[in-house]
C-alpha cells in the first residue's frame, strides 16, 4: 500500500526539458507529445511479449478515483533484449511506476514508454542498446549496428531533401494512423532500414553475391556481383534489385526497382519507380566502422539528388533475433 501511495494513483502530466533519445526518435512520427510525461502507478493486466512493439498495460486510479487502463507502448523484442528485458519481466498483476511521453491525440490513454520501477525497486527502460566494448575486423563481413552520432544528421537532412509538387503534396497528404506501412508490417526501403541505430545488420559476403540480413521487420537485402544488370523496370520490390562490385576495397551498390512506399524517401514521401540508390561501404582504418556513403536520385519526388553519410559500429557480441511481424499487433497504435 505504501508503494501505491507514493503516487497516490494519481497521472501527473509535466513539461520535460531535455533532448529527445535516439530510442524516441524512432517513434517520432507516432505522434507522441515528447515535451510531457505522464506518471502513474497502476497494476499490470497484459504484458505482451511480440512485434513491431512490446505492448504493457497498467490499470490504474485516475484524478476521479475511476478505474482506467493505460496502453504502454515500448520497442520491439530485439531493442528491449539489448535492453535488458526479456518475456519473463513482468506478469499480470505486478505492481509497477511507470513514467512515458502521451500520445498527442487525448482521445485515448496511450503512452511510449520512459521508465518502468517495479515493487522490489528493480528499474527497466528502453535504451539504445549501443555496445559497451570496442571490437575490431578486417572485413566487412559481421554483425554491424547504426553509430549514434551519425544517424540523427543523416535522417535530418534526409527528410529534408527538397521535394517535387508530387513530393510535397504526397507528404501533405500522409496520415501516419492510416498509411504507415508498419502497419501492415512492411520494412522500410533503403535508405532508411540502413540508418536505423536500434537494429543490427548482419553481412554475409558470397562469391557471386552479398546478403544484408537486417533484424528490422527481417529485411533482407541481396546485392548481385556476377556482373549482371538490372531487370525490367516492372520487377519491382520494396528494397529495390541490388547489383554491385568492387572498387579496390570500397563495395559499391546499385539500387533500383523499388516498388511504391508510403516513406521511401522521407516520412510521408513515396518511393517512385526511377528511384536510384547508390552506397559505397569502406572499412575505417582502425576496423571498428564501416563508412557509408549514399547517394539517392528519385526525380517523381525529390526535386534534387541527397547525398549523406553514416557509420555503422562493429557488434559481434551482438545476436541477431527473429522480427516476426505479428500484423495484429503492428495495428495497435492505430485509432479507431
Amino acid at each position: 500500500m505504501g508503494y501505491l501511495n507514493k503516487w497516490q494513483g494519481a497521472v501527473v502530466a509535466a513539461p520535460v526539458f531535455f533532448l529527445v533519445s535516439p530510442v524516441l526518435a524512432h517513434h517520432s512520427e507516432a505522434g507522441f507529445d515528447t515535451d510531457k510525461v505522464v506518471a502513474f502507478v497502476g497494476t499490470v493486466v497484459e504484458y505482451s511479449w511480440r512485434n513491431p512493439h512490446v505492448y504493457i498495460d497498467i490499470e490504474n486510479l485516475d484524478s476521479l478515483n475511476r478505474r482506467t487502463i493505460w496502453e504502454i507502448e515500448t520497442g520491439a523484442t530485439p531493442i528491449m533484449r539489448r535492453s535488458g528485458w526479456s518475456p519473463d519481466s513482468l506478469v499480470v498483476g505486478d505492481v509497477v511506476s511507470i513514467r512515458a511521453h502521451p500520445e498527442r491525440d487525448t482521445r485515448r490513454n496511450y503512452a511510449l514508454l520512459i521508465s518502468l520501477e517495479k515493487e522490489n525497486g528493480d528499474a527497466l527502460s528502453q535504451t539504445s542498446g549501443n555496445p559497451q566494448v570496442v571490437a575490431t575486423t578486417t572485413s566487412l563481413e559481421g554483425i554491424w549496428k547504426g553509430f549514434g552520432p551519425s544517424l540523427e544528421p543523416f535522417r535530418r537532412a534526409f527528410n529534408q531533401t527538397p521535394l517535387t509538387k508530387m513530393g510535397l503534396e504526397a507528404k501533405e497528404a500522409y496520415n501516419f494512423y492510416e498509411d504507415a506501412p508498419a502497419a501492415m508490417c512492411v520494412a522500410p526501403s533503403s535508405p532508411h532500414i540502413i540508418s536505423t541505430g536500434l537494429y543490427v545488420t548482419q553481412v554475409e559476403l558470397m562469391e557471386d553475391r552479398v546478403i544484408f540480413h537486417n533484424e528490422f521487420f527481417d529485411a533482407e537485402r541481396i546485392v548481385y556481383m556476377d556482373g549482371r544488370g538490372h531487370p525490367a523496370e516492372q520487377e519491382r520490390s520494396t528494397q529495390g534489385h541490388s547489383i554491385g562490385w568492387w572498387e579496390d576495397n570500397v563495395l559499391v551498390v546499385d539500387t533500383t526497382n523499388f516498388s511504391d512506399h508510403r516513406i521511401g524517401n522521407g516520412t510521408g514521401v513515396p518511393s517512385g519507380s526511377q528511384k536510384h540508390l547508390v552506397e559505397k561501404y569502406q572499412l575505417s582504418e582502425d576496423g571498428t566502422k564501416l563508412m557509408i556513403e549514399v547517394t539517392l536520385t528519385d526525380p517523381e519526388y525529390l526535386s534534387e539528388p541527397f547525398t549523406g553519410s553514416l557509420e555503422w559500429r562493429y557488434t559481434p557480441e551482438f545476436e541477431l533475433f527473429r522480427y516476426n511481424c505479428d500484423f495484429e499487433v503492428s495495428r495497435r497504435f492505430r485509432l479507431d
